[in-house]
Parts: C-alpha cells; sequence; structure tokens
C-alpha cells in the first residue's frame, strides 16, 4: 500500500471552489479508501519562512496536509490526475503496511 501527503495551503483555490475540496472529490472520483484534511499551527517550507497563521495580524496561510492511503496504482492514478491539473503544493509517497 501507498500513503501520500498532499502540502497546500488553505486558501488555494481550484476554480471556483477550495483546492482542499476539489482533491477530496477527486479522490472520491478514484474511489480511494480514506483521506484525512489536517489543518497545521505552524510550518515552513523551501522559503524557510515560518507561517504563523494564528498569530494575531498575522496574514500568513494556513497550512494544510491531505493524507490518504491505497494499493500502489490507485494512488499512482489518483495523483497523476490531480498532477494533470494542479501543479503547486508539495507531494510525497511512502510505502507503508495495513495491520
Amino acid at each position: 500500500m501507498t500513503q501520500a501527503q498532499v502540502y497546500i495551503d488553505k486558501d488555494e483555490m481550484y476554480g471556483t471552489q477550495s483546492l482542499y475540496e476539489y482533491v477530496f472529490r477527486l479522490l472520491l472520483e478514484h474511489q480511494i479508501l480514506g483521506a484525512t484534511l489536517f489543518q497545521a499551527s505552524l510550518g515552513y517550507g523551501a522559503s524557510q519562512h515560518l507561517y504563523r497563521p494564528n498569530d494575531l495580524f498575522s496574514f500568513d496561510g494556513i497550512p494544510m496536509l491531505i493524507l490518504f492511503t491505497d494499493e500502489d496504482e490507485k494512488v499512482k492514478q489518483a495523483l497523476t490526475a490531480l498532477r494533470a491539473v494542479y501543479k503547486g503544493g508539495f507531494i510525497v509517497t511512502n510505502q507503508v503496511d495495513k495491520w
């Protein structure tokens, strides 16, 4: 099994809907076993800038993580479909065991 982690910003949009909702609909269309959305309170990326969205008067975007797991080929197909329409974010995959 493969677990995918998709890092995006909460405010990102795909057309008229939020990107994270679009990703979840895409995962449903690909019949992925399940997915979870995590909202972060602190993070940084390649820019080395600390994002603190919960600080008073912060204009930092809220980092989000979409985590999903399924059979290797289904995860690959879903990520290929996502990358066909969205080039941003940061995506990693890991091999996992189901217990």
